[in-house]
């Protein structure tokens, strides 16, 4: 997962987003613990939007298996995650909130996050 994200990048539905500083496989683990995380927090105040999807399943053979048996079964699905992909939004709360909130989803997630504003439209 080498480079920068082209695609998703930019806050495009909520007001704050979170933005991944790291590359890598984000599991559909994780990011279901982001979710429950922001829907506690959240309380039916504001509108959370998760902007990734485990599409890549990640395949493992079980140990001490000879070789020459083909592929293994799927052990987990996963996002692939780019420098500088927003990973969650978030609207409907004041900043304050917003940043606790994306905090506490940014602590489950196995690399650096940072939180990051919607960027006014300028010229359109």
């Amino acid at each position: 997962m080498r480079g920068q994200a082209t695609r998703g990048n930019t806050v495009a539905f909520g007001e704050y987003g979170l933005q991944s500083l790291e590359s890598g496989w984000l599991s559909a683990e994780c990011i279901e613990a982001g979710r429950i995380t922001a829907s506690h927090f959240v309380r039916g105040e504001g509108r959370l939007y998760i902007r990734v999807f485990p599409h890549k399943s990640i395949t493992s053979i079980p140990a001490e298996t000879r070789m020459g048996k083909g592929k293994g079964e799927p052990e987990y699905w996963a996002a692939v995650i780019r420098t500088g992909q927003i990973l969650f939004e978030i609207a409907g709360l004041p900043e304050p909130a917003a940043r606790q909130c994306l905090s506490r989803i940014a602590y489950k997630m196995p690399f650096r996050c940072r939180f990051v504003h919607r960027r006014p439209n300028i010229g359109g």
